[in-house]
């Protein structure tokens, strides 16, 4: 019998939607292996989303309403979660592989002593036993694997999962967790948040994203990318290489070692298509690709192709689409 810890991270008052994918991903794990849930919520507003995370599927929520929580910082929260995980009696941890995801797994797994797998997208089980399976190669193919150790923490990769509907009136256990981190885990200080320049909207909640990459040459072609996802409704992504370079913020960066992403519609603007950010967005619906480079390898991935100088094609198409759809 398997006991579940999983880390519930909110934005606002509600759950992001990686944490909503790690409760469904530890419930059908827990089906599987007659193994129970429980859910572990940070900062002010734990008690109040501990309702949402018993609709998901948790039998028993933690909460730490200790409002130094309420920002992250790596080494509190890693201590906070590992304080919890030892109080619950857990043998697997289970959180979202997302960019709080990718600071967290390793250090608690080695903070715990326990095996830590990235990128999970699903399990087999035989009897007690769990293998653990993600992409490998660029997500050309798919790997098993299993834990020499009793406890692990297993990073579930973002829009790898689907949820069901919250059952509203499911309730469960609450257990509060006097938690005060040491002074010497204290290192920074919130001064002030700056909301970032470009898009509204996070890039994992998107449905349309316009990115741009090293083809554009400087940050001002994402004026140009901003225009056009504000007269589609979408947010604005980039490439390693352009948030590298300074052009834009490293929130925005979409791949293998930042966003996962999903969205309907998925427009790569000098982008040139290394497979770190394919891994990306290996489930977009639709990948429109817009490059001056015919043989770019983006262009294998795209469902349309469009080889052109984006300065000319995407303020054309900007223009083109406003008096379609505003």
């Amino acid at each position: 019998m398997s006991k579940i810890l999983v880390f519930v991270n909110q934005q606002g008052d509600a759950l992001s939607s990686g944490s909503r994918e790690a409760l469904a991903f530890a419930c059908h794990l827990a089906n599987s292996t007659g193994g129970e849930v429980a859910a572990v919520l940070t900062g002010p507003a734990a008690v109040s989303g501990s309702k949402e995370a018993f609709a998901f599927g948790a039998n028993k929520v933690y909460t730490v309403s200790n409002p130094m929580l309420a920002e992250y910082q790596v080494d509190v929260y890693v201590d906070c979660l590992y304080s919890v995980f030892k109080h619950s009696g857990a043998d697997i941890f289970v959180l979202s592989f997302d960019r709080i995801g990718k600071d967290l797994v390793g250090r608690i797994a080695t903070r715990i002593g326990a095996s830590a797998i990235t990128e999970v997208v699903d399990f087999k089980t035989e009897g007690q036993k769990i293998t653990w399976v993600r992409p490998i190669y660029g997500d050309k193919a798919f790997g098993e694997y299993s834990a020499k150790r009793h406890q692990v923490v297993a990073g579930i990769r973002p829009k790898s999962q689907t949820f069901p509907f919250p059952y509203e009136s499911r309730t469960g256990e609450i257990i509060s967790v006097d938690y005060k981190p040491k002074e010497d885990l204290i290192l920074t200080k919130l001064v002030v948040k700056i909301q970032s320049a470009l898009s509204d909207i996070r890039l994992e909640d998107a449905t349309i994203i316009v990115s741009g990459g090293r083809g554009l040459e400087g940050p001002d072609g994402f004026t140009e990318l901003q225009a056009l996802a504000d007269v589609l409704g979408g947010a604005v992504g980039a490439s390693r290489a352009a948030c590298d370079a300074g052009w834009v913020p490293s929130n925005l960066q979409v791949g293998q070692t930042g966003a996962v992403v999903a969205p309907d519609l998925y427009i790569a603007v000098g982008i040139s298509g290394a497979s770190q950010h394919l891994a990306g967005i290996t489930n977009a619906k639709t990948v429109v690709a817009i490059n001056s480079d015919a043989e770019a390898p983006i262009f294998k991935r795209a469902d349309l192709g469009v080889i052109s100088d984006y300065k000319r094609f995407i303020p054309a198409l900007t223009e083109k689409l406003k008096k379609l759809l505003v």
